[in-house]
């Protein structure tokens, strides 16, 4: 059976409604916390599948958080090798970092449900199941564009929201995994000042999740198990 490594920078940032697409697709998932004593020895070229979720640290924080370094060095291995990998949020961010991108803060926080806009030149590939959509955004991270990746979607705020490299890369900046999972409030705990910041209104955006969750997760698990049909 084929291998998926789940890496998980914070406990409530999951590979959620990932789970199943890729689950059904043969692969037997397995994770691990950054803060695991046997992470920093991990060999990430080895798992069939690298997923890498999201997480409130930025990939320039590496004084405080001197683990990403240590990941970024192993990553940008596995990235050379054309081993798949799919990134989300902060996980897409350090895919950015590992192909030599700048990471950095941007203009504003973008948190929310709200659609992309696929490129025309991506009609046709795994995101096209997202046109329309609106799906929850959560960052305020963005990033250079990388060498040698196609863009596929932007927002009003971020020009850069979604690449892949070939057909074994894919880095998303939004959430489509995220509308039905319990931890969910666990993120509006947390960091409802992200909330505010954006504009919106902590119970606006509980209402949006409960109203447009599940439709944003169909579309979320279609675009994975299409990109994952193609590795």
């Amino acid at each position: 059976m084929k291998t998926a490594l789940i890496i998980r920078h914070v406990p409530h940032e999951g590979v959620a409604g990932y789970r199943k697409p890729i689950e059904d697709a043969g692969y037997r998932v397995s994770r691990i916390d950054v803060t695991d004593p046997q992470f920093s020895s991990l060999d990430l070229r080895e798992p069939d599948l690298l997923i890498m979720m999201g997480g409130p640290m930025g990939v320039y924080e590496q004084d405080r958080h001197p683990w990403i370094a240590c990941q970024l060095r192993r990553l940008a291995l596995r990235l050379e090798a054309d081993r798949p990998t799919l990134g989300v949020c902060f996980g897409a961010q350090m895919i950015a970092g590992a192909l030599g991108a700048e990471v950095y803060a941007g203009p504003a926080k973008e948190v929310g449900f709200h659609p992309v806009e696929i490129h025309d030149h991506a009609a046709q590939g795994p995101l096209r199941h997202l046109r329309g959509v609106p799906v929850l955004h959560w960052h305020g991270d963005t990033f250079t564009r990388p060498e040698g990746v196609e863009m596929l979607a932007s927002s009003a705020l971020y020009a850069h929201q979604a690449f892949r490299r070939g057909r074994n890369l894919l880095a998303v900046q939004f959430h489509a995994e995220m509308g039905e999972d319990p931890r969910f409030e666990a993120w509006m705990e947390q960091w409802p000042e992200a909330v505010r910041e954006a504009g919106g209104c902590p119970q606006a955006l509980r209402e949006a999740h409960d109203r447009l969750g599940p439709g944003a997760v169909a579309a979320g698990r279609a675009m994975i198990a299409d990109w994952l049909s193609a590795l």
